[in-house]
């Protein structure tokens, strides 16, 4: 049985909360651990945490992934997903109400500017929403000067890139914001550091997120550097938690112990079938009913306890998605 709750649509962060008059590490915080659950806010994360503790963040930054293009004659959205190794890439073809599934091997998409991409194949057997597809320009280029975020209903606004990096974001490649590490602000970071809290980095980019009920996530590439897996290891040695701020932190140091390397892509699902062996927490936004994401969290916390942090969640009235708050979850 999986986690069940029931979402209000009222409790979807519409915007960044620096526009609700909150600093970014002003959003709120669930705590959930065996001790139980507790409510603070981001800027306390500190009191939830002990020196010797390692924090491992995804050091991805987010890409204006969002372009307009016309197909057909009607314009539509271009999503920018991950590039592959051939030079193509994943997208997403969109239309306001949500993806399009008609795409069809050969079909060309205007994008402006004169430039095209044609759809290749489905990037998975039975996918109808992820295509290959190969673009008749450079797509950094592209992204650069004529993308936009990603973004969904639930944020009727549009906001700058800016809004959409994390304070750790060194290297562009991601299309959607890693967002649990959106409410580190380089103050805090000092703090943590000072009352010996660990930082380690990693690098998973993010392609586009799975809207579909129970979908899992695409193959998505990362890179553990040798050091902070050493650091991992002395971590665990000494007693610390090894703590992933995000889903995609999570995974991408659970794939380097899986496939024993330390970059590559990676289709590893966590979940009950694959608990975390490394991974002792998570700091995480909060995920919609039947996001993998879920699974996920389960594989790191435990069923039990993500059910209890996600009743009080909602019975607390948390904002959810990439501009809302946030949860710590331990299970030690």
């Amino acid at each position: 049985m999986n986690i069940r709750f029931d979402l209000p649509s009222e409790l979807s962060a519409s915007a960044p909360p620096e526009s609700r008059g909150l600093a970014r590490d002003g959003v709120r915080l669930l705590v959930a651990s065996p001790a139980g659950v507790h409510h603070s806010v981001f800027s306390s994360l500190g009191s939830f945490l002990r020196p010797g503790d390692l924090l491992v963040v995804n050091t991805s930054g987010t890409l204006p992934a969002a372009v307009d293009a016309v197909r057909d004659g009607r314009p539509i959205a271009v999503h920018f997903s991950t590039s592959l190794d051939d030079g193509s890439w994943i997208v997403e073809l969109r239309a306001p109400h949500g993806p399009l599934l008609d795409g069809r091997a050969g079909e060309r998409v205007s994008l402006p500017g004169g430039a095209s991409l044609t759809l290749v194949a489905p990037f998975a057997p039975d996918s109808r929403r992820l295509w290959q597809a190969t673009v008749s320009v450079p797509v950094p280029g592209l992204l650069a000067e004529l993308g936009r975020p990603i973004r969904y209903g639930y944020v009727p606004g549009e906001w700058p890139l800016s809004d959409y990096q994390t304070v750790f974001a060194r290297e562009p490649g991601s299309a959607e914001m890693p967002s649990a590490a959106r409410p580190f602000t380089s103050s805090l970071v000092t703090r943590l550091v000072t009352d010996g809290v660990l930082f380690a980095p990693l690098v998973l980019h993010t392609g586009v997120s799975s809207p579909e009920a129970g979908e899992p996530p695409q193959a998505e590439r990362y890179r553990v550097p040798a050091p902070t897996s050493a650091l991992v290891s002395w971590v665990r040695s000494q007693g610390g938690r090894v703590i992933a701020v995000g889903t995609t932190a999570a995974r991408a140091l659970e794939s380097s112990v899986q496939l024993g390397a330390a970059s590559g892509w990676t289709n590893l699902v966590l979940g009950p079938d694959r608990p975390a062996r490394v991974v002792d927490g998570i700091v995480t936004g909060l995920h919609a009913p039947d996001a993998s994401h879920l699974l996920l969290l389960e594989a790191v916390a435990g069923r039990e306890l993500v059910q209890r942090a996600y009743d009080a969640a909602v019975q607390r009235r948390y904002l959810w998605h990439e501009f809302g708050d946030v949860s710590l979850l331990l299970r030690r």
